[in-house]
């Protein structure tokens, strides 16, 4: 239980250890094992070279003939035993009695050993007890001019000689096993501290409920999550996200810059810098962005990037506007009928009640020929009401807003919403650039349906835009009034996109904006 409660440091921690302890223990298990078999091999090697090398002396031969062999052989044995380094090397007749040994006492007895080989003319190789103790030895026949066996020698090292020199390379293979172990140890505790300040000291529990508070979390939300690394790469969308902004399913990963998000947002996005609410259009969406940049220390993490969907917001806003704008309107009416009322009161007071009558007349004919005008050609209700109050916003502002002549539109069956923030922000920018150019100022609306398509075309008598600045003038922030959020023509472009309509400029002095909206199909039934 409490090896559960460790971190997930420590626990990875005494896993590499122990890993790394049974990988060095192992490998010098090997390295002991396959040291032992080449010295012995070693020594087999030597041994067989020394005796066939002895076997092969003419002066060997030679001393076979004397009546005492040992005599010559014994100082000859000792000479090359010491030269090689072997342990012994024992000359004898076919019979195995001993002519040569280490140990004189040991000469013309029997010699210990498989000699059976030999004597039918092979090199044998053992491992075999003899008086000098266990030893790897090889028994070689010494033959004469006539291919007879006329003797056998034998060549040794003993197992504890071979033992010496194993131990000696055991000790360096211990000795770099040690240091491996270490140097493991080390970096496995190096590897640890780094993983307990990534995983700030937390258990496999709590990473894991973590991990599930962190998906139910993404999932839940409603608003838009998106985690933008130091080098402008997506690394986290949220569902929300991915709606809002219509992110494909291989975004995480790739750049902002190649998401294809409308130009401001992307800009906002690759900055890094911290922004709060702002107001960023997408095809069909007005979101509120924010920006937060995260930190550890002097180094930079990313950004965290939050969305709002505010277009319905949008939508009661510009409604409000308008409404707002209608009891401006009326407002205005009240205090202008107040007006004229207190004028018509004063004539018929100073006795004048002919050109009283003659005023009155004259203003309801004015009042009455514009919401007559307006009725008559606009039969959509709710675009009456605006072009009504955008009339006497106009007026209030000095500006006359007229409607053509040739103006008539029936309900067309389009949203009503987008109908209003096309028309009231184009009659908004068209009264602002008039105000701005040369006297008298003029806003010209007009209003038709033909070809299965509505037409709204809104004129005005300012200075008009530069042809450069026409694909510019739909871009949120835009505006020709220096600073300012330059919102109306972006929301314009974003409805007339939504309805499948498209939108123009043209007109020199002054600006022409004329939008076409496809018409849904009407049924028959």
């Amino acid at each position: 239980m409490r090896l559960r409660q460790w971190s997930v440091a420590r626990q990875m921690l005494a896993l590499q250890i122990i890993v790394v302890t049974v990988t060095v223990a192992a490998g010098s298990a090997m390295g002991f094992f396959q040291a032992r078999d080449l010295v012995a091999a070693d020594a087999t090697a030597v041994t067989r070279a020394v005796a066939v090398s002895v076997a092969g002396s003419p002066s060997v031969l030679a001393a076979l003939a004397d009546p005492d062999p040992s005599a010559a052989l014994q100082p000859y044995a000792e000479r090359v035993r010491a030269e090689t380094k072997v342990d012994f090397i024992t000359i004898m007749s076919p019979d195995g009695i001993r002519y040569t040994h280490p140990r004189p006492a040991e000469i013309g007895r029997r010699y210990l050993g498989t000699i059976a080989p030999a004597r039918e003319g092979r090199t044998v190789s053992e491992t075999y007890t003899g008086t000098l103790g266990p030893s790897i030895r090889t028994v070689t026949p010494v033959r004469d001019a006539e291919g007879r066996v006329r003797a056998l020698v034998s060549a040794g090292i003993t197992v504890e000689k071979i033992s010496d020199r194993l131990r000696e390379q055991v000790g360096a293979a211990g000795i770099a096993a040690l240091l491996g172990l270490a140097a493991g140890t080390a970096g496995t505790y190096l590897a640890g501290r780094r993983l307990r300040r990534h995983t700030h000291g937390l258990g496999p529990t709590e990473l894991g409920r973590m991990y599930d508070y962190h998906e139910a979390i993404l999932h839940a939300v409603r608003e838009g999550l998106l985690l933008v690394d130091s080098r402008g790469a997506l690394t986290l969308c949220n569902d929300g996200a991915r709606e809002l902004l219509a992110l494909p399913p291989d975004a995480e990963g790739r750049q902002v810059t190649a998401l294809g998000l409308p130009p401001s947002l992307t800009e906002q996005l690759a900055s890094g810098g911290d922004r709060t609410d702002e107001i960023h259009l997408t095809g069909d969406r007005v979101l509120l962005v924010s920006v937060a940049a995260v930190r550890a220390g002097a180094r930079s993490l990313g950004t965290v990037v939050t969305l709002r969907d505010h277009t319905e917001l949008q939508a009661v806003t510009g409604q409000l506007d308008a409404e707002r704008g209608f009891a401006e309107a009326l407002r205005s009416a009240a205090h202008e009928s107040a007006n004229r009322l207190h004028t018509v009161i004063t004539l018929v007071e100073l006795g004048r009640p002919e050109q009283a009558v003659a005023f009155a007349t004259e203003e309801l004919r004015a009042a009455q020929e514009l919401t007559d005008r307006v009725v008559a050609a606009v039969r959509e209700p709710v675009l009456a009401a605006l072009l009504l109050g955008k009339s006497a916003q106009a007026g209030e502002r000095g500006v006359e807003l007229s409607i053509s002549q040739e103006s008539e539109l029936d309900d067309v069956g389009l949203d009503a919403h987008d109908l209003v923030a096309i028309l009231g922000n184009l009659i908004d920018n068209a009264v602002e650039a008039a105000m701005s150019g040369t006297p008298p100022a003029r806003v010209t609306v007009h209003l038709g349906a033909s070809e299965g398509s509505c037409l709204i075309r809104v004129a005005d008598s300012g200075r008009g835009l530069h042809p450069a600045a026409v694909t510019e003038a739909y871009q949120r922030g835009w505006t020709t009034k220096g600073s300012g959020r330059g919102l109306g023509l972006s929301l314009v472009a974003q409805a007339v996109r939504r309805l499948g309509g498209t939108i123009e400029v043209t007109g020199d002095p002054g600006a022409v904006f004329t939008v076409r909206l496809p018409l849904p199909e009407r049924s028959t039934s």
